[in-house]
């Protein structure tokens, strides 16, 4: 796609673009309700939240609407990569700075993130492969194939996004525990690269390290990959843009609703009829994470693109509320960095001011297998989350300050 007019150099006059920036600040928001209720909720380790038996529509959503973060948060690092390329960076140059942050990227997710998320120092639990992890290893691929034409890097993420999922029925078998034997070398790639919440040992033996993956790399790269290509709509005038966006967020929701509704392809758990109407629907939108399916992205993708139109208006850029997330846009690494720490230490003050117990919060593997009446209702959490958001708005803000007012290589990397 070449400039076009009007507003043709809009990728190249600003270094910043607002309506991803808003977007981008929103999906972070809500990403931090997630995992306040993960150190929280009363039930986070009794059920699921999507498990219509046992939930409730008010838990249900709140779990629900979070799906929209990851596909958000890997898309628009696709898109900003291109968006650094039209800004006039070479292939060379955009392909090192690819490696180099991915390569920091995954650093991060065993060191500082995991951290944050165990309060524990002991490594015999090495961590959790989480999205960070997964934008990593997305940006290092991403690096060699920026050399082809754009047109084709958008292909191959299509195609992985739509197919992967005839992947689902190729699986081996995981480990599980001391007892059991270590997955050989091909079994632990699988399990890297399409098979969800899987542990092994680091190394050919046990003991070493044990890692958990939650966050498989298909169709992840492909998800980058599209962004990466869709970036070239924001070379396009305003109103071509804005008419591309809804036009492409639309026909992937209608898309959705298609497959969803015809129930043999698309999502490895069908939806299926349930004692009310309501419930119907929440089958019908419950649909598959990890790794995310071809239903899930569509359902997360389509809405994300027709919110990208709304938020191209000056209105909801200047606004109040507009500007409060577009600051948390602005520093999204910052942000998420900060937040596991903070949603993690809410939930030890809380525990220990309401004389509950504590020890389970820094357990080597993260907050798990807790004792008897720990956790606190959904009030609680909402309550929670809105003070770590308070809590972080002032630091990101401070921070969102120095990334405008310097060009320091170090800022580009957090």
């Amino acid at each position: 796609m070449q400039p076009n007019g009007g507003d043709a150099q809009f990728v190249r006059s600003f270094q910043r673009i607002d309506s991803i920036d808003l977007l981008r600040g929103i999906v972070m928001v809500i990403m931090m309700l997630d995992h306040t209720r993960d150190f929280t909720h009363n039930a986070t380790f009794q059920f699921a939240p999507e498990d219509l038996a046992r939930t409730n529509v008010a838990l249900f959503f709140t779990r629900w609407i979070t799906h929209f973060c990851a596909p958000t948060f890997v898309f628009l690092a696709g898109t900003g990569a291109f968006l650094q390329k039209a800004r006039g960076k070479s292939n060379r140059e955009l392909s090192r700075f690819l490696v180099t942050r991915g390569l920091w990227l995954i650093v991060l997710e065993f060191t500082v993130v995991r951290l944050g998320f165990t309060f524990n120092l002991d490594y015999s639990f090495f961590g959790v492969m989480q999205v960070i992890w997964v934008i990593g290893v997305s940006m290092i691929t991403l690096a060699g194939l920026i050399y082809l034409p754009t047109i084709v890097v958008g292909a191959f993420g299509v195609s992985m996004i739509a197919l992967h999922n005839l992947l689902d029925v190729f699986r081996v078998d995981g480990w599980r525990g001391p007892a059991t034997p270590v997955p050989s070398f091909r079994a632990k790639l699988w399990m890297i690269l399409h098979q969800q919440f899987e542990a092994f040992p680091i190394l050919w033996f046990f003991p070493s390290p044990v890692v958990v993956v939650i966050y498989p790399l298909i169709p992840w790269v492909g998800v980058m990959a599209a962004g990466y290509c869709f970036g070239a709509i924001y070379e396009l005038t305003a109103r071509r843009r804005r008419l591309l966006l809804v036009s492409i967020g639309a026909g992937a929701i209608i898309l959705f609703i298609v497959i969803r509704a015809i129930n043999i392809y698309g999502d490895p758990t069908p939806w299926s009829p349930h004692k009310d109407h309501l419930f119907t629907v929440l089958s019908f939108i419950n649909t598959t994470k990890y790794p995310p399916s071809l239903a899930f992205l569509l359902m997360t993708l389509g809405p994300m693109l027709v919110s990208l139109a709304v938020f191209e208006t000056t209105s909801a850029q200047r606004g109040r509320i507009g500007k409060f997330f577009i600051t948390f846009g602005r520093v999204p690494l910052f942000f998420y960095l900060l937040q596991w720490p903070t949603a993690h230490l809410i939930s030890v003050i809380l525990h220990f001011a309401f004389g509950k117990p504590v020890g389970w919060l820094f357990q080597n593997q993260g907050p798990g297998a807790p004792p008897p009446g720990v956790g606190f209702n959904l009030v609680v959490v909402y309550l929670s989350w809105f003070a770590g958001i308070a809590i972080l708005y002032p630091l990101c803000k401070w921070f969102a300050g120095v990334k405008a007012r310097r060009r320091d290589w170090w800022l580009s990397y957090l």
